[in-house]
């Protein structure tokens, strides 16, 4: 069994940002040598999440609005975690909703997805770099 490890760096322009890392995690399995296997894809910080859905705009905006529904931003002052000087309450409970990780499987060296699927990176408390982690196992 071969097990492969990657870093994967996302700095946004947003605030609130999703991104589709779909190739970036294809292209770390074609480096992994890995033909049946699977692909752990996690984020590194707890601001942010990795999920899988479908790649449309329309759904990404209602995800956004909806999160910022459940969890908004301001005022600062109705979260606890902001007394300790932070800012980023909102970003945390997000993450919360939308996940910490997703795991895939790769059947003959592909991302073995179902219809439409597709793994995305999602900023809650951007503008600064933050990691996400590809752990690939399998043959």
């Amino acid at each position: 069994m071969k097990t492969f490890r990657k870093e994967l760096v996302f700095n946004t322009s947003k605030t609130l940002e999703f991104v589709n890392i779909s190739e970036k995690v294809q292209q770390a399995i074609d480096e992994s040598g890995v033909t049946e296997g699977l692909a752990l894809v996690n984020s590194m910080h707890i601001t942010s999440s990795v999920f899988i859905n479908d790649h449309e705009s329309g759904l990404h905006n209602d995800f956004a609005v909806w999160l910022e529904r459940l969890a908004p931003n301001k005022p600062h002052s109705q979260y606890k975690h902001n007394l300790t000087g932070e800012d980023n309450a909102d970003a945390h409970l997000k993450r919360q909703i939308m996940g910490r990780e997703v795991v895939v499987a790769i059947t003959n060296g592909v991302l073995d997805f179902g219809p439409w699927e597709q793994i995305f990176y999602g900023e809650f408390d951007g503008k600064r770099p933050k990691r996400v982690l590809v752990k690939i196992i399998g043959n």
